[in-house]
């Protein structure tokens, strides 16, 4: 039995992987982001939980083992744990999905170390929507997890104290279905996870919980919950896990979105005081105030006489727990928003100098009207007041899903509908000033396709989420060597329809690329002047064409329908004022112009939205259903384009000409969808593989009447869909890759037939993509990539066969070996769309390549692969 791909693994030694940049958007559901005391921001990428600095404004890693969506994130200690989190260098990062699953994730923030611990056994039947907690003490976190089934879990995490950080590799799955069993992970530094305590809350269940500390009962704590009912129901318990409910707070007239406890606050010389604040999608947001008091044993039999009066709307109900009564009264209704305010949270914490905590009396909203507000009370009067409001500018309509604070409360930071992060920080000195910052960016659905620009020096994504992305490294202009980071320059296309594929156009000229969509239609795209500028900034490279002035579009404008753009010429009008105004979003009947800019730093969010657009140059018609696969020759002088098909006449292969964009030929050969072709390196052939399991050879021939061609064979390669082919750069052997979980190495006989020279091992998943570069010519040595339907990665080294100079029919013997199977950690978890090779000019083996891809995990990735 021959061994498996993965067992070959390291086969030869020596080649290392090293991420370089990772690009993802946030899962666009309320709970799904959490900005931890360690720092960090935790948010759901697809079936991933990615790490974010905002310090450094990337994103540091993605931890797999979520099988579904993650909902929501939690880090342990909370940033209201101020006294817990001092001098801790481990963190404890939890996740739900959407499947019910929860993972418990260790952080050790001083040495950047992360691991997957554990996975809590399935108390939930359906999505985790809301995950709450709160340190207890030092080494024990008692937090609840809600779900759309209509219960709320209550779990203690107890952490054995330790000095040092164990990093585990292996992914443990604790799974069982008995309850109340305490499960734990035995390793230096451990933790054990026990579910204390399971509460029904009926037919409609609760999306929104808060748990705190309850002032003046050491032990005992309060969880606030709410949800469809329109009502926030408050529990209470202790450390044992065992809550009871003491009352309800009606006002709310529709589904409570988000509940957030603030610390005991000391007001005069009342006694500590609890606040709660709720929001809605009634639009308003109240503020609950919950005074202790002590109580004897008679008052605690006399019943309260019910008031149905105003006072006691205002005031609320009284509930006892142990020797203290807790009244809550109505502090305060917020009315401001103009949509429904998805999240709410208080300002954090800071510590004092005799180590006590002050809470701040400060409230950070966040809305659908796609704006967030900071509410203080007035100094004089006391009255709760909107001091502080920031927003986006964006094509969609809807805004945000939920808004965080900063540790210090320095910053704020903000994910909407969009996927996209927003962060403002305040930098003023004598007067708030907030100012937005750059943070990470990417899709937020499954990444199709990407391409590296003719000389590499950027990527080109595109998405499901009807997006196009361009990622180039952003190098320092102090020490011109050294790459900052990658950052999204541009958004070159914001479209009506998902995107399925998009190819670079090579040559010389202007920076273009085709694309295709779920549309009969191709749509070409030219870079800006603006654009072409900016590029230069940001790599400090020369450009293609140093004289910009046969380049005449300065920008572009989206039009209303958001089917194309239009371009703004160099010699147009000039914008109106109105255009760079600050003071908000226009309404949705009108959209504002776009200003072309020069960025001299990064663009933010609301820049890429509306000035990096491209301007739409041509539409190729011809194609009977939706476009899904698009190539261009080495040339730049022909693009070939696929659609999907059930039938032969439908599965053509459509050529056009570059430049006239007329169709020069009709490449009939399939029977159904073509998923992907590529010109040999020499241009002389058209490789197609199919839906059908058919590979198919064209012979090309450009011709000034447009291009010759005929087919030189069809054959049956595979017996399962055919998804990858990559021809050799240095000759006429291409590889193509299946979802028989199989990789076969080809070459073209006498330009009338194709060999087969080799299949690789079995791989353990169907192979969804390959990238063949070469290394050494006069070898003929080369790295293919291939990509799986897991999301795994691995490298082979192939040398040997013959070269596309030797016109001898014998063939030399074909080598081939794996060379690195990329760590979990690093890889997609979801299957792997689209890998490409950046153009390297280099013939040193020993120099890195980069290599970029793209998954359904909606996250872009770069390597730099050296070859040892």
């Amino acid at each position: 039995m021959p061994p498996t791909a993965g067992e070959l693994a390291g086969a030869r030694g020596g080649a290392e992987a090293e991420r370089v940049f990772i690009g993802a958007g946030c899962n666009r559901v309320v709970n799904n982001v959490s900005w931890g005391a360690c720092g960090l921001v935790a948010f759901g990428a697809q079936n991933a939980v990615a790490l974010f600095s905002p310090s450094r404004g990337e994103i540091v890693t993605t931890l797999p083992g979520h099988k579904a969506a993650v909902n929501c994130t939690l880090w342990l200690p909370t940033k209201k744990d101020v006294l817990q989190v001092r001098h801790r260098e481990t963190h404890y990062l939890l996740s739900g999905s959407s499947d019910g699953a929860i993972m418990a994730w260790k952080i050790g923030s001083g040495k950047c170390e992360w691991s997957h611990a554990l996975e809590l056994p399935a108390m939930h039947k359906k999505g985790v929507t809301c995950l709450a907690g709160r340190m207890v003490s030092d080494t024990v976190s008692i937090f609840a997890s809600t779900s759309s089934d209509g219960t709320v879990v209550i779990w203690e995490m107890a952490v054995e104290p330790t000095t040092s950080f164990c990093m585990i590799l292996k992914l443990l799955k604790v799974c069982s279905d008995i309850p109340h069993k305490l499960f734990c992970l035995s390793s230096a530094g451990s933790f054990k996870v026990s579910c204390l305590h399971s509460l029904s809350v009926g037919l409609k269940p609760m999306v929104s919980l808060s748990l705190a500390l309850l002032p003046e009962q050491e032990g005992c704590l309060i969880l606030a919950m709410g949800g469809l009912d329109h009502k926030v129901h408050i529990y209470c318990g202790d450390q044992s896990g065992k809550f009871v409910k003491a009352c309800e707070l009606k006002g709310h007239s529709d589904w409570i979105r988000s509940l957030d406890f603030s610390l005991p606050v000391m007001m005069g010389s009342e006694k500590q005081s609890l606040f709660l604040v709720s929001s809605s999608q009634d639009k308003t947001i109240r503020i609950w105030k919950m005074t202790s008091d002590f109580v004897s044993s008679s008052s605690m039999e006399q019943p309260r006489k019910e008031n149905i009066g105003m006072a006691s709307y205002i005031e609320g109900p009284l509930f006892v727990v142990g020797n203290a009564s807790y009244q809550v009264s109505l502090e305060s209704l917020l009315v401001g928003h103009e949509d429904w305010v998805y999240s709410v949270e208080w300002q954090p914490p800071t510590l004092l100098l005799n180590a006590g905590a002050h809470q701040p009396m400060s409230i950070l909203s966040a809305s659908m009207d796609k704006m967030m507000m900071i509410w203080r009370p007035e100094k004089n009067t006391g009255l709760w007041i909107n001091s502080v409001t920031v927003g986006e500018l964006s094509h969609s309509a809807l805004g945000f899903y939920g808004g965080h604070w900063e540790p210090d409360g320095k910053s704020i930071l903000a994910h909407g509908y969009g996927g996209f992060f927003h962060m403002w920080r305040d930098v003023g000195l004598d007067s708030e000033n907030w100012q937005p910052q750059v943070v990470p960016s990417g899709h937020f659905a499954p990444v199709s396709d990407l391409t590296w620009s003719r000389s590499g020096e950027y990527l080109l994504t595109v998405s499901h989420d009807q997006t196009a992305h361009i990622f180039a490294p952003w190098r320092s202009h102090v020490n011109p060597g050294d790459v900052i980071c990658w950052r999204e320059i541009a958004r070159p296309q914001i479209h009506g329809h998902d995107i399925n594929c998009v190819a670079f156009i090579q040559g010389t000229g202007n920076h273009r690329f085709v694309c295709g969509a779920d549309e009969k239609v191709s749509r070409v795209f030219e870079a800006t002047l603006s654009f072409l500028r900016t590029l230069q900034e940001a790599t400090l490279l020369k450009p293609d064409n140093e004289d910009f002035d046969d380049v005449q579009v300065l920008g572009a404008n989206m039009s209303a329908l958001g089917l194309s753009q239009k371009p703004i010429y160099t010699h147009g009008g000039k914008e109106s004022p109105s255009s760079t105004s600050n003071d908000g979003p226009d309404s949705m009947e009108t959209i504002p112009d776009a200003v072309p800019t020069v960025f001299t730093e990064p663009p933010v969010e609301d820049q890429l939205a509306w000035h990096t657009l491209w301007p739409e140059s041509h539409k190729l018609y011809g194609h009977g259903n939706e476009l899904f696969s698009i190539c261009c020759d080495h040339a730049g002088k022909l693009v070939a384009s696929s659609c999907k098909a059930q039938s032969a006449p439908v599965a053509e292969i459509w050529l056009w000409e570059v430049g006239t964009w007329k169709a020069v030929g009709c490449l009939q050969s399939h029977n159904l969808t073509v998923t992907q072709m590529e010109f040999s390196s020499d241009n002389a052939f058209l490789l197609s593989v199919s839906r059908d399991r058919h590979l198919s050879i064209f012979s090309i021939k450009k011709t000034e009447e447009g291009a010759q061609h005929h087919l030189v064979t069809k054959h049956e390669a595979h017996k399962r869909i055919i998804w990858a082919c990559s021809w050799n750069p240095f000759g006429y052997e291409f590889a193509t890759g299946s979802r028989d979980k199989t990789v076969k190495i080809w070459c073209v006989q006498d330009a009338s037939s194709v060999k087969l020279l080799t299949t690789l091992p079995q791989f353990r998943d169907s192979v969804t993509t390959l990238s063949w570069t070469g290394r050494d010519r006069a070898r003929n040595a080369g790295i293919i990539a291939v990509g799986m339907d897991n999301g795994l990665i691995e490298l082979w080294s192939v040398s040997g066969g013959r070269a596309a100079s030797d016109c001898s029919s014998d063939l030399s013997a074909l080598s081939v070996a794996c060379m690195l199977r990329f760590d979990p950690l690093m890889c997609h978890v979801s299957t792997v769309h689209r890998l490409r090779w950046q153009k390297s000019d280099s013939s040193d083996e020993k120099s890195a390549l980069e290599l970029a891809s793209c998954g359904a995990d909606h996250c872009v990735r770069v390597f730099a692969v050296r070859d040892g």
